[in-house]
């Protein structure tokens, strides 16, 4: 018998068939059998018999059709506006849900939480498109930052500094310390399906660490150094710094205790001729400019062979950053991104 078309047969006509199908197996046909009969897949018939065997005729009858019942209580404008500002402003755990990112699945619960709404997840996944969301993967952000800090920073303690530095005539820079290693893994390698790459490099391991700083006009100051920073190191850059420069310098740095020790602190009193020093908000590395310098070496590293000894680690850190040093637009479109304009 040939196939049935099932969806264009009404909802009475395919119970008969179920029916049927339930008594040739009951009178001893094999399921393969029936399904020839019938003109469905066997399959079909073995799932027919299934929920007859746990719910008798009333397990064959067919479901409602149609949108289901939760899928008609749609959400208003003022209620897309609510769920819309509780996604952009917090994250699930903020808000008590047991979630660490915001997936269809978890608006889904925040929605019949906060408003005894249900909806289907893929009606869900409808409004998230329709509002202009999109997957994406989530920044870091310590949970020590304060907001409030952030904003005095941005709209009040900056521009303060900016327009200081203009009237004493001085240079803004923006610093930072970074470390790299022979076995960095930054970057990304073309390869069949199947077949990740393999990046050879040695077992044993050995770094080298670099303290920098950069300006918005592309100038780039570097110094590497053995070890964990301290105080003498710290102030052996500083020394590097003002002697390198015609203005005075206001460096913008990070709170590492270094930065705020005693013997910093004398030696930039004993020089605030030349040198002054200013510390973002705490946990705050997305709006140091020099974070991008890092970043920018680190990667420009993983392009390179892994290196075998020290020495040729430290040969690729210094040519990579003296190439940068060469490059001011490089660095100026460090300040492009939005975290940094504010700095530009």
């Amino acid at each position: 018998m040939e196939k049935v078309d099932f969806r264009t047969l009404d909802e009475a006509t395919r119970f008969e068939f179920r029916k049927r199908a339930i008594r040739l197996i009951e009178s001893g046909k094999k399921k393969g059998e029936v399904a020839q009969i019938i003109g469905v897949k066997a399959g079909t018939i073995s799932e027919w018999w299934k929920l007859y065997k746990e719910k008798g005729l009333q397990g064959v009858k067919g479901k409602k059709r149609g949108v289901r019942s939760e899928d008609k209580k749609l959400l208003n404008s003022a209620q897309e506006h609510q769920i819309q500002k509780m996604i952009v402003d917090k994250m699930p755990d903020q808000l008590k849900l047991s979630f660490a990112l915001w997936t269809r699945k978890v608006v889904k619960e925040l929605v019949e939480r906060e408003l005894g709404i249900k909806l289907a997840i893929n009606t869900m996944g409808d409004y998230l498109r329709k509002w202009g969301f999109s997957p994406q993967r989530p920044k870091k952000r310590a949970y020590e930052q304060n907001d409030k800090r952030v904003q005095k920073w941005l709209k009040e303690a900056y521009p303060k500094i900016k327009e200081q530095a203009k009237q004493e005539d001085a240079e803004i820079h923006w610093g930072d310390e970074t470390g790299v290693n022979n076995a960095c893994n930054h970057g990304r390698s073309y390869a069949p399906k199947g077949r990740t790459p393999v990046r050879r490099s040695m077992s044993k391991r050995f770094s080298i660490n670099m303290i920098s700083s950069v300006t918005n006009q592309g100038q780039v100051r570097f110094m590497t150094y053995q070890g964990s920073m301290n105080c003498e190191m710290f102030i052996k850059f500083l020394r590097r710094l003002v002697k390198t420069s015609a203005r005075k310098i206001y460096l913008i740095l990070d709170n590492l205790r270094v930065h705020h020790s005693k013997p910093v602190k004398k030696w930039v009193d004993e020089h605030s001729s030349k040198i002054a020093l200013f510390f973002l908000p705490s946990y705050s590395p997305e709006l140091n400019p020099d974070e991008y310098l890092n970043c920018d070496l680190k990667y420009g590293l993983c392009q390179k062979p892994a290196p075998q000894t020290k020495e040729k680690l430290k040969s690729n850190v210094i040519s990579h950053m003296r190439l940068l040093q060469k490059r001011p637009e490089r660095i100026k479109k460090y300040f492009r991104h939005p975290n940094i304009q504010y700095a530009a």
